[in-house]
């Protein structure tokens, strides 16, 4: 049997980072995995550049029950920590907006970066773990390759979200063996749904993307809106549905900055002889201008034939469009997981386990969600080297 000081389970972005910082406290480490690659999630992420983290990190961005909770970590390991090790592995990366920083090329080279960091250290892919079990001061762990021992045990195992790629929720069970309490999980920066009426408007403009606003309990947005086929998705909207619940209504401002229905009654005196749609098309794009104008029974109706009222509906129609979501994509799209990890059952610096020595939950699997932009990531690495310095 083979005995380690720190075993991890999961080579993701948490799992590699919390590798690669123990091997730098000497530690013997040990990372399982049971899929045939590593951090599937960082090559896929950010278009395929990978949204590595945000200047902008700040305790504010992330939802948690406890919302003071990941202030520890990552005030001790900020965005600028991360980015000195990227410049040092000669990776070239740009900001994009609002603090979100990407590569230039490839998103695999943050997973090669995170691999070199970690040499020393052991990784074993497809190699699932069938049982874990704490035995005096140590963890046993077992499965088809074996059974090994750890002194402590960290569990990066991730969310639900994109099962695809590999997504389990190993994570909460294990929480729930070894006793700590789980947040109600659900889907979160992803798509939203709607109902057959909703989507009558929304399927003919699959495709055509508008710069929009949202407001939704303490949260609001503004960023690029996108039509689908299912519903609306686009950043806003991603953001957006971390704070949204079924059964609740989203008001959405289609033309952010904009009094519409005063907008069109000041063309209506100066041009009122072209079409409604024509008017709205210098607000909104094309597609989406004629689809409202036709909604609201004004294909073919000229401005200067239109009454206020009528403009005036216009103008709502655009500025406080309401409707309600039926639901999201799910876990399929996610691109991360909301809730787990019960923040309560964990020490903020260290992310151990209070009743549980050794035990550490890290990343996703945790009750802390960021917003979109690079902010999930930057968990992972603050998380990660918080329990990395502790294990």
């Amino acid at each position: 049997m083979e005995h380690f000081d720190l075993v991890i389970l999961g080579a993701g972005a948490a799992g590699l980072f919390c590798a690669g910082s123990a091997v730098l406290q000497g530690r013997r480490v040990l990372v399982l995995d049971h899929a045939a690659k590593p951090a599937e999630k960082i090559r896929i992420s950010g278009g395929g550049r990978c949204n590595f983290t945000n200047l902008a990190t700040g305790a504010d961005r992330f939802l948690s029950n406890n919302p003071r909770f990941a202030a520890s970590a990552l005030s001790r390991y900020q965005p600028t920590a991360f980015l000195e090790l990227v410049e040092r592995a000669g990776i070239a990366w740009h900001e994009k907006t609002q603090g979100q920083l990407f590569c230039d090329g490839k998103a695999t080279q943050i997973t090669q970066m995170l691999l070199n960091r970690m040499q020393g250290a052991e990784l074993r892919l497809e190699a699932p773990v069938d049982s874990v079990e704490k035995q005096g001061d140590r963890f046993h762990l077992r499965g088809p390759w074996g059974q090994i021992t750890g002194a402590r045990l960290v569990i990066a195992t991730g969310g639900k979200s994109i099962p695809k790629i590999g997504a389990t929720g190993l994570a909460y069970d294990l929480a729930r063996q070894f006793g700590l309490r789980l947040v109600e999980t659900r889907p979160a920066l992803v798509p939203l749904t709607f109902a057959e009426q909703d989507l009558a408007l929304c399927r003919p403009l699959a495709g055509v993307a508008v710069e929009a606003r949202i407001a939704h309990g303490p949260a609001a947005f503004q960023d690029a809106l996108l039509f689908t086929h299912r519903g609306l998705s686009g950043p806003v909207i991603l953001q957006i549905s971390s704070y949204w619940r079924p059964g609740e209504m989203l008001e959405i401002d289609l033309c952010p900055g904009q009094d519409v229905a005063a907008a069109l009654k000041q063309a209506r005196t100066s041009g009122g002889r072209v079409a409604v749609g024509t008017a709205l098309a210098r607000m909104l794009p094309d597609r989406l201008a004629q689809a409202i104008a036709a909604e609201m029974g004004m294909a073919q109706g000229r401005l200067a034939d239109q009454p206020n009222r009528q403009l005036d509906a216009v103008g709502a129609r655009v500025n406080h469009w309401r409707l309600r979501p039926v639901g999201s994509e799910g876990y399929r799209t996610a691109e991360v997981t909301l809730g787990g990890v019960d923040t309560r059952d964990l020490d903020a610096r260290s992310l151990q386990a209070r009743a549980v020595p050794g035990l550490f939950f890290i990343g996703e699997c945790v009750d802390v969600t960021g917003w979109l932009g690079g902010y999930n990531f930057q968990w992972a690495w603050a998380s990660a080297d918080a329990a990395a310095r502790a294990a």
